[in-house]
């Protein structure tokens, strides 16, 4: 989150953490600042809509009132939840794909490889005709 200008990182009890992993604040510009919930999932497969909708419910109800909340998880979203992010302005879904192409962006945890592919077509003046 720090790559990404993210102040301010606590990171809740990993047990009875009401559903939020952490708070933080975003740094927009010298001007404005947004505070953030997070929640990370580590899943497999897809997170069942369910937890999309009582991590909104925690977001609504906690006493720390925030302008977003994150879900990122290693894993998918079923399209229901995809649905909700769509009508909710404060939800963000972050899935794995999602997750791997930010961690490419900052070269965290990666190291940037260039793969050269044979262009057959430039060959073929090359090859032998029958």
């Amino acid at each position: 989150m720090r790559e990404y200008n993210f102040e301010n990182i606590e990171i809740s009890q990993q047990s009875h953490d009401g559903g939020i992993d952490g708070y933080a604040t975003l740094k927009l510009n010298p001007f404005v600042n947004m505070s953030v919930y997070f929640q990370c999932k580590r899943y497999t497969g897809t997170v069942p809509t369910e937890k999309v909708q009582a991590f909104i419910g925690v977001m609504e109800t906690n006493k720390r009132s925030v302008e977003k909340g994150l879900l990122i998880t290693t894993g998918s979203f079923a399209k229901a939840a995809i649905d909700i992010e769509k009508n909710n302005i404060k939800l963000e879904l972050i899935d794995g794909e999602k997750l791997i192409k930010m961690f490419e962006e900052v070269e965290l945890g990666v190291k940037p490889k260039i793969v050269y592919e044979p262009d057959m077509t430039f060959f073929e003046q090359y090859r032998e005709k029958k």
